[in-house]
């Protein structure tokens, strides 16, 4: 399987082209497109979250628990002396490192179902709904956002099928086709559960065929082509 960094840089690099295309074309904003990009590059990490020695899940869990513990003591700073502060911050990062860490770890499995397409596809569609729906986005973005997150996603499980391909004796090695999985009949009912979220999640989502129809819109990739060279090359060219 291919390591942290293969997964970060693959993920940035493709959802960094695709952000400055998006971008060129007029689809997003500055600030849209940095959004893309980032989650794009979120998403090339989050498949790995079920892995235990993973990079993203201690880099994510000690985010989670000075957040957890910072927004204890918001909550109780008129009511607790500085002791009881400290204690509370103390206790509560202790809880989400340690207690929470330790349950989700022994909760997953490497490359279980987190590890899958359906799981991806249920983050970036959920992601959409959050953006349209909670935070009133608009639908293009909104779109734009779980595509690039689920596309992220989709870097990283083709890297691992990639890295699982041994090039010099051209076979298969064993973990070939452990990542970019559909469906796993001895997690079978997790697979049920997840189809049963993702279908109502494709019902809930927002409407896409106007998104669709803005980016079958001729005149965006017009505007596009015009600019893809420089004008140096473009006089050589033409």
């Amino acid at each position: 399987m291919a390591n942290f960094n293969t997964h970060l840089n693959g993920a940035f690099i493709v959802s960094g082209t695709l952000g400055l295309t998006v971008y060129k074309a007029g689809f997003i904003d500055d600030a849209g497109f940095l959004m893309c990009v980032a989650l794009g590059t979120i998403g090339g990490l989050l498949p790995d979250l079920d892995s235990d020695n993973s990079t993203p899940i201690k880099i994510g869990f000690n985010v989670a628990s000075f957040v957890f513990a910072f927004a204890l003591v918001m909550h109780w700073r008129s009511e607790l002396s500085l002791l009881a502060l400290i204690a509370l911050w103390l206790a509560g990062y202790g809880f989400m490192r340690y207690v929470v860490f330790y349950i989700f770890t022994n909760m997953t499995v490497h490359r279980g179902v987190i590890h899958s397409v359906p799981y991806m596809a249920i983050l970036g569609l959920g992601l959409t709904c959050l953006s349209y729906y909670g935070l009133e986005y608009s639908l293009t973005t909104s779109w734009f956002y779980g595509l690039f997150l689920f596309g992220g996603a989709m870097v990283h499980l083709a890297l691992d099928e990639l890295y699982s391909v041994n090039l010099s004796g051209m076979r298969m090695k064993r973990s070939s086709g452990t990542a970019m999985k559909f469906y796993k009949h001895k997690d079978r009912w997790w697979y049920l559960l997840l189809y049963v979220i993702l279908v109502l999640l494709v019902y809930f989502a927002p409407p896409f065929e106007p998104f669709w129809q803005q980016l079958s819109n001729p005149a965006p990739w017009a505007k596009l082509k015009l600019g893809l060279w420089p004008e140096m090359i473009k006089n050589m060219l033409y």
